[in-house]
């Protein structure tokens, strides 16, 4: 299949555990080099995603996000490098060297990435979420080429697709 395609893949989640099993089916999919992006409005559910996420792969402790710190590492099945672009520019995250941990033996989430668009992999996959309600979210996964395409694909197959 060709990299370049893009898979998209339409979730709803009627709660926390609906955003849990979602972050379990990534994170048991996770391979060292794997970068996610994350999108959406504030309260919107990226840092709970990311803390499921982290969850099953395997961290222990508390992951709460690097608003400030910009970059946190966790150690589980995998390097975890959580990040927080909100409040840096395109360039300065292009000086603090974020291809080593995007090209690096980990797993990259990067909440809000869409700042730094420019600096993200050519194959990544993003999750943008919207509220759809006080517990609901619509969370929309696409995949930048592949192996993500086959992980999107993975998802409709067993979800369906919204």
């Amino acid at each position: 299949m060709d990299n370049n395609v893009e898979t998209v893949f339409t979730y709803r989640s009627h709660s926390l555990q609906d955003t849990e099993l979602l972050a379990a089916a990534i994170a048991g999919a996770a391979s060292a080099g794997m970068v996610i992006g994350l999108d959406g409005d504030l309260g919107a559910g990226k840092t709970a995603f990311s803390q499921a996420f982290a969850r099953h792969l395997g961290v222990e402790g508390i992951v709460n996000s690097p608003t400030f710190t910009i970059i946190k590492e966790y150690n589980g099945r995998l390097p975890l490098y959580h990040m927080d672009v909100y409040r840096i520019s395109p360039q300065e995250a292009d000086e603090l060297g974020l291809d080593e941990y995007f090209y690096g033996q980990g797993v990259c989430l990067v909440e809000w990435s869409s700042i730094i668009t420019d600096l993200m992999p050519q194959r990544h996959l993003h999750l943008y979420m919207e509220t759809a309600g006080p517990e609901e979210r619509l969370i929309t996964v696409k995949a930048a080429g592949e192996p993500y395409g086959g992980l999107c694909r993975e998802l409709i197959q067993k979800w369906g697709n919204e």
